[in-house]
């Protein structure tokens, strides 16, 4: 990934955290017929590893699971806020013109080995783990016991444990740092006037990154 210095996110802490708030990931590896991408809910476990480690799972239909090469790094990309920013929305437009469309986005790149995890002792420990994490915000959180175990018994049968390492990780904010800072304040007023909660939360981010100049 392309990352300019004024992009740059190196703070671990920062990445992890769009991870645990943006669990879909784009896990990309290398198959016998080239890249192959899936798209794979991932649970993070910070303390596993200097960069930590993700667990999730696949069918047992998915060829994934079975076909990639072990020697070959696999990426999962986690897309955090994005937004299209229209040059309307800069200050100096009036003042210069010279000003041109863009879009504002977060991505943490975690890199690692990738390991399957064939075992059925596994997988309702991690499952109650993946869905703590993911029902945590709702008023009545639902848990694995919450159906028949036979049913769900029978649904573990038909899935597969993996587990990545990360060995490398990277950020990038490209959250108008490169602006002045009447374009930043701009910019944060037309997000927030967009109103939906995409824009809302990249607006948090220009008015952050703002608040580091």
């Amino acid at each position: 990934m392309y990352i300019p210095k004024h992009f740059d996110e190196p703070r671990i802490e920062v990445l992890h955290e769009l991870i645990r708030a943006r669990p879909l990931s784009t896990l990309v590896t290398f198959s016998s017929d080239g890249l192959n991408a899936n798209h794979v809910p991932l649970l993070l476990s910070a303390e596993a590893g200097p960069f930590g480690t993700l667990h999730g799972h696949v069918a047992r239909a998915n060829p994934l699971w079975q076909d990639f090469r072990k020697e070959v790094e696999v990426l999962a990309i986690f897309h955090g806020p994005e937004a299209y920013i229209t040059p309307s929305w800069y200050a100096t437009k009036t003042e210069t013109g010279k000003v041109v469309p863009t879009w504002n986005y977060a991505v943490a790149h975690a890199y690692g080995t990738l390991r399957i995890i064939d075992d059925a002792s596994w997988l309702p420990a991690h499952l109650a783990a993946l869905t703590a994490h993911n029902e945590a915000a709702f008023e009545a959180p639902w848990q694995l016991s919450d159906a028949p175990q036979e049913y769900t018994e029978k649904l573990m049968g038909a899935i597969v444990g993996i587990e990545i390492v990360i060995t490398r990780l990277s950020g990038k904010w490209k959250v108008s740092q490169n602006q002045p800072a009447q374009n930043q304040e701009t910019v944060i007023a037309g997000l927030r006037g967009q109103g939906d909660d995409e824009s809302l939360a990249m607006a948090a981010l220009v008015e952050a990154a703002k608040a580091k100049r």
